[in-house]
């Protein structure tokens, strides 16, 4: 839901220039998430980022498909500018990506400097909000919207769902039904493998005006024209001023709270060597050089309190177990910091800096950040690339 612009039609034709020729195997295998380190590399490394430009607001665009690895922190936004900086690419070619992983790193540092701030709403109350659950139809993908229900159908078969139809799902939830955006934001982060409480709370709150000073919403013409989808006669189909005074759809006025738990598998207790550091991963540091080159007691800490608060599903907790494997020696542990804390003793604990781990105590560690210059808080993403974007610039050849 990072994308924040609107393309004209004529880029249509940009967009089916980028896509010509590609298999269908090829699309398919874009789908999927590998979770072998040589795979991510490739993928990393084979990013096409003027075709990303070009079409990335289409569904069938060529998206990076990295978004995943940046949120379990298996790689960074650094990694994939140094990435694109390897490769000799100039500004002009890289401009749009870098911007897109601006949006992600602008929305970690909101996260950083207002904590659990960002499950609120941030700069202005949500306009026009009737009740503060979740549309059924949303839930079950029975919108009417096929470019949307499809959307849905991705999230709940696969964990993936392009971000453009993210947008719309927001749209459609808090600006066409007007509910609130947080029990289908949490929803919509239970079944993201990419799930990151920043840069989807923030999205959510973008789309609903809580974060913005305007409301987004789409009528069924941009939604045919992103999803590939035809559809005629709909509740969407109208102009933007009409869609302003849009009644609530029947289909969108059952709403309920969306029943999302975490089971967490009981583990045994760590086998720690006293004699050497402690380096604590999380569901959102999961970096197999992170200290590759020391010998370390190595534990992955789920704690319960975290995923009773911001909940998971299986599929995530397979997939981001599996993304351990990669690892060596990795130790997975579910419970909380302190009874970590009580089992290491007096060894030293490392983790590394996150919003979701300030009540740790050991040698904390900074993240790795594309542009690190630029920290603190900025009220909107335009102040905070206003002084990203010459410092990124100035790296790559004109």
């Amino acid at each position: 839901m990072q994308d924040k612009l609107r393309w004209h039609q004529s880029e249509k034709g940009n967009r089916d220039k980028a896509m010509a020729g590609e298999p269908a195997a090829a699309l398919m295998a874009r789908n999927t998430f590998p979770t072998r380190w040589a795979e991510i590399m490739e993928r990393m490394q084979s990013v096409q980022p003027e075709a990303y430009a070009r079409s990335r607001n289409f569904v069938d665009g060529k998206v990076t498909r990295l978004s995943p690895y940046l949120s379990r922190g298996v790689i960074s936004t650094k990694d994939v500018l140094d990435s694109l900086l390897a490769r000799g690419l100039s500004w002009n070619q890289v401009e749009k990506l870098v911007q897109e992983l601006g949006w992600r790193e602008y929305f970690q540092r909101v996260w950083q400097h207002i904590g659990k701030g960002i499950d609120e709403d941030i700069r202005h109350p949500q306009p026009g909000v009737r009740h503060h659950g979740m549309p059924i139809a949303i839930q079950q993908g029975e919108t009417g919207i096929e470019g949307i229900d499809q959307g849905i159908e991705s999230l709940l078969k696969d964990g993936y769902m392009h971000n453009h139809q993210r947008m719309y799902t927001a749209a459609l939830a808090c600006n066409i039904a007007h509910a609130h955006w947080k029990q289908s934001a949490r929803w919509m982060y239970y079944h993201l493998l990419d799930g990151d409480w920043a840069s989807n709370a923030l999205s959510w709150q973008w789309v609903a005006g809580s974060f913005s000073n305007k409301s987004y919403v789409a009528n069924q013409e941009n939604i045919n024209r992103y999803t590939g989808t035809h559809q005629r006669g709909t509740f969407l189909d109208t102009d933007y001023e009409s869609l302003a005074d849009l009644s609530i759809p029947e289909a969108l006025r059952p709403h309920g709270i969306p029943a999302l738990d975490t089971q967490l598998a009981l583990t045994p207790i760590p086998l720690i060597n006293p004699e050497l550091p402690v380096m604590v991963y999380t569901y959102y540091n999961l970096d197999p050089r992170w200290h590759a080159d020391e010998k370390a007691n190595r534990i992955l800490l789920l704690e319960p309190s975290h995923f009773q608060a911001y909940p998971v599903s299986r599929r995530c907790l397979k997939f981001a177990a599996e993304l351990g494997k990669i690892i060596p020696d990795l130790q997975v542990f579910c419970g909380e910091f302190s009874e970590l804390q009580a089992i290491t003793g007096a060894a030293p604990i490392h983790f590394k800096e996150h919003p979701m781990n300030r009540h740790f105590r050991g040698k904390e560690e900074a993240r790795d950040w594309m542009c690190p210059g630029v920290s603190g808080y900025t009220p909107s993403f335009s102040g905070w690339w206003k002084q990203a974007e010459p410092k990124l610039r100035a790296l790559f050849k004109p």
